[in-house]
């Protein structure tokens, strides 16, 4: 291995660059916006710079005593092997300090690229007699997680191979005209018309971004050669962008083996397993550090190249997709603590940690993160819960939105390719959540009337839909109403990664006195839940019909299961399985737990059938309850009323059974055990559909004129939704008809829509329904529409 050394008038040159900028600007959040940017580990000209926020250190230990440690695999690593031993070559070299901040700027370290691991990194010294490490929240690369070392990255190559500079170009080229309220020239993409959200974890059989991009490119080929598609395929097609799940480092799980193991250390050698970073999560278990590479967990060979290959596909498909990035910046996951220093946090919060948007280099730090995500490639950005980027007031002993960080997020450009644009910019905001009347007092506008060309998620795809239940579609009415009237800068439609899971939060049989769940969605709970998320005639209504982005979910569109993906949480597991109480009935059939290739660790605890699996998790509901989540005082209560697997258990052995659950649950949710049972005619369905709205994309603005949305009233036992549209040139409209739940109703869709008969056509109808001409009478059963259409040219 080569010496590493310290380039001394590099390193003096990065001192001086923080100076000038400190000096350049009397505001330090103006002056840490440009600081921010040289943070972390930069391959630049054939050496390293490095960079650190080190305020921790500055008053405990003598800056002379901080060195950089590097550490350079000896061997070929295999990054896709499930374990192995790898020595590393170990040096330490100088740092110098300059105030909170630490530099060093070295020759000789290795930059990771595909083919290759690069060299680790991380800031070491001596206290106690214990070497203590500080890693990068700025990495560019964590193969081994964000508890691991982190890697060396040649990011100016990743950008310069990527098989879409074309595609970043041409928006160049194109010159997209900007938003008034912007003067400097940048293009903006622009919103798309329907989306398709996906959880790359298991979308695919690999669950990964290659998987996924393998997915997509065998779709591609496809139309490219004219081939058909399976149903399968069809529930990835007909939409012009993807939101994928947040792909950020995540935490782990405490009580399980990390995934960065050293063994044996010596003076300049360190020998450590490395294993396969496998966390099983939604995404949304953040830690900040690292936030702007991607979790290796997802990367099938731990390169962050992954992700720029699959957005190149998806923007070189035949029909481009736009690809959105799920960014989630609103609070830490505890596990945040020991990679970050104390700066960045304002204290404990609802989803763990609350974040310090006022100190300046918190602030400036984290729009730093956003931007080198976004620089994958990113066309979009979802900015998930706009509401809870607050600060704390404590005269007024009160916490206050920070919309203006919220507009400093929207401020922030990407240059990808070389080219600078701005993305289009979404936000999911239900303020004033948590204040306990905020479904009411939502407006989901405050960042829309801040931002006119920014979308925030509407109220009818916000968290808490419950389409499953009885009323649903009356109840929700006024909702639906504003969407008609004012959507046409929401995401809408009714599946999302939330939504779904709080349908299998319903009880099942709730008592008379609550609301019931709508029984004419299917024989079965599971025919019913998945009925109510992929309802055909809430599919025709948002797509075919309704203003806005409609956006749909992998799973719902395949009819698989969907639930709470989470196995990194050690203290919390319990709570969350305890909330399953009533997913077994909702989402597993009793042949899908008698398939042998699911459940497969809940079965070597003993568990035999569905209905035990329900009755234990009814059993830890209750006790989670009675001792107000006290571990040992459940373990007690199951001890000693005994559950259907035995009535011995140990605190770990529970905590033990939970992981096996969310283990087991992710595997259920991979998509590729659904591909079988897709209907050939359901599937179709849904693409025309989906087709119909991007041959008629005028439907995406609001009603005007003559526009109606309505419901027969009095209901009579149904809820039937019409209406009439007339596009903005007047070159054709459009009449809907259809029961969005209850019993069957027979109509007269001209008469409904109080239009004359002549020249109209089917343009999409449910499944199954027998549909004659608009003014014949059409029978309509629960989840039935039909969509007709008539050209005034």
């Amino acid at each position: 291995m080569p010496e590493y050394t310290t380039i001394e008038d590099a390193t003096a040159a990065l001192i001086e660059s923080q100076r000038e900028m400190l000096d350049a600007h009397d505001d330090r959040f103006e002056a840490a916006k440009e600081l921010t940017t040289r943070l972390g580990a930069h391959w630049r000209d054939g050496r390293a710079e490095f960079g650190f926020w080190t305020p921790q250190l500055v008053d405990e230990v003598p800056a002379g005593e901080v060195e950089l440690e590097l550490l350079t695999a000896e061997e070929s690593v295999d990054l896709t092997a499930d374990e192995q031993q790898v020595t590393f070559d170990r040096q330490f070299v100088d740092t110098r300090r300059e105030g909170e901040f630490t530099w060093t700027a070295v020759d000789g370290p290795r930059p990771g690229t595909r083919e290759q691991l690069g060299t680790l990194y991380r800031l070491s010294y001596e206290a106690d007699g214990e070497r203590e490490t500080i890693t990068d929240p700025f990495a560019d690369s964590v193969p081994f997680g964000a508890y691991g070392p982190p890697e060396l990255y040649d990011m100016a190559r990743l950008d310069d191979e990527r098989a879409d500079r074309d595609y970043f170009q041409r928006l160049d080229e194109d010159g997209v005209t900007p938003h008034a309220h912007e003067d400097d020239g940048l293009p903006r993409f622009e919103p798309a018309t329907s989306m398709l959200e996906i959880h790359p974890g298991t979308a695919t059989e690999s669950g990964t971004l290659a998987g996924l991009k393998r997915q997509f490119e065998t779709i591609g080929q496809k139309q490219m050669d004219g081939e058909g598609l399976t149903p399968a395929e069809r529930n990835f097609l007909g939409y012009d962008a993807v939101q994928l799940m947040p792909v950020a480092p995540i935490t782990q799980n405490e009580d399980e083996l990390g995934y960065w193991l050293p063994e044996v250390t010596s003076g300049d050698r360190l020998r450590a397993t490395i294993r396969r970073p496998d966390m099983l999560n939604w995404g949304y278990d953040i830690i900040i550090s690292g936030f702007g590479t991607v979790n290796p967990a997802v990367l099938e060979t731990r390169r962050p190249d992954e992700l720029v290959d699959l957005i190149a596909t998806l923007h070189t498909l035949p029909e481009p997709m736009k690809v959105v990035f799920d960014i989630a910046l609103g609070h830490a996951d505890n596990g945040a603590l020991p990679l970050l220093n104390d700066e960045w946090f304002a204290g404990p919060g609802m989803y763990g940690q609350e974040l310090d948007y006022t100190h300046p280099i918190v602030r400036a730090g984290l729009l730093e993160l956003q931007r080198r995500k976004m620089d994958f490639g990113a066309d979009g950005i979802r900015v998930d819960g706009a509401q809870d980027f607050t600060n704390w007031d404590s005269e007024a002993e009160e916490e206050w939105h920070d919309d203006e960080y919220l507009a400093e997020m929207d401020r922030v450009t990407q240059e990808v390719a070389g080219v600078e644009y701005r993305p289009w910019m979404i936000y999911e905001d239900g303020r004033p959540w948590p204040r306990s009347d905020w479904e009411l007092a939502s407006t989901y506008r405050t960042l829309i009337e801040e931002h006119p060309h920014s979308y925030q998620w509407g109220p009818v795809t916000f968290a808490h839909n419950t389409p499953a239940l009885q009323t649903f579609w009356a109840t929700k009415w006024w909702r639906v109403k504003e969407v008609r009237d004012t959507g046409e800068h929401w995401i809408s439609g009714v599946a999302n990664h939330d939504t779904i899971r709080r349908g299998t939060q319903l009880d099942p049989d709730p008592p008379f006195s609550q609301p019931q769940i709508n029984r004419y969605l299917g024989e079965t709970r599971n025919e019913q839940l998945r009925q109510a998320y992929n309802n055909p005639a809430s599919t025709i209504l948002f797509h075919g019909f309704m203003p806005g982005c409609p956006m749909d979910f992998t799973h719902a569109n395949m009819r698989a299961p969907w639930g709470f993906v989470r196995d990194t949480d050690a203290v919390w597991n319990l709570k969350v399985l305890s909330e399953e109480e009533h997913f077994p009935e909702w989402q597993i059939r009793p042949r899908d737990f008698g398939n042998d290739a699911h459940f497969q660790r809940l079965k070597e605890w003993g568990f035999e059938s569905r209905e035990e699996l329900s009755e234990f998790l009814g059993l830890l509901a209750d006790t989670v309850s009675m001792t107000d989540y006290d571990k040992a005082g459940m373990t007690e209560l199951l001890n000693t009323i005994g559950t259907p697997i035995g009535d011995e258990f140990t605190v770990s052995e529970l905590e033990q059974l939970g992981r096996a659950w969310m283990r087991d649950l992710g595997e259920f949710f991979n998509l590729s055990h659904w591909h079988d049972q897709q209907g050939d005619e359901r599937t179709a369905f849904d693409r025309r559909v989906r087709e119909f709205r991007h041959d008629h994309e005028w439907v995406t603005t609001d009603f005007t004129g003559g526009d109606t949305l309505d419901y027969v009233y009095p209901t009579d036992g149904t809820v039937l939704y019409y209406g009439y549209r007339r596009a903005p040139d007047d070159s054709e409209e459009l009449v809907f008809v259809g029961t969005m739940e209850g019993v069957a109703e027979t109509v007269t869709p001209t008469e409904l829509a109080g239009v004359n008969d002549g020249g109209w056509e089917v343009a999409l109808s449910s499944p199954g329904l027998d549909i004659g001409g608009v003014s014949d009478e059409l029978s309509l059963a629960d989840s039935q529409a039909a969509l007709f259409v008539r050209s005034l040219d």
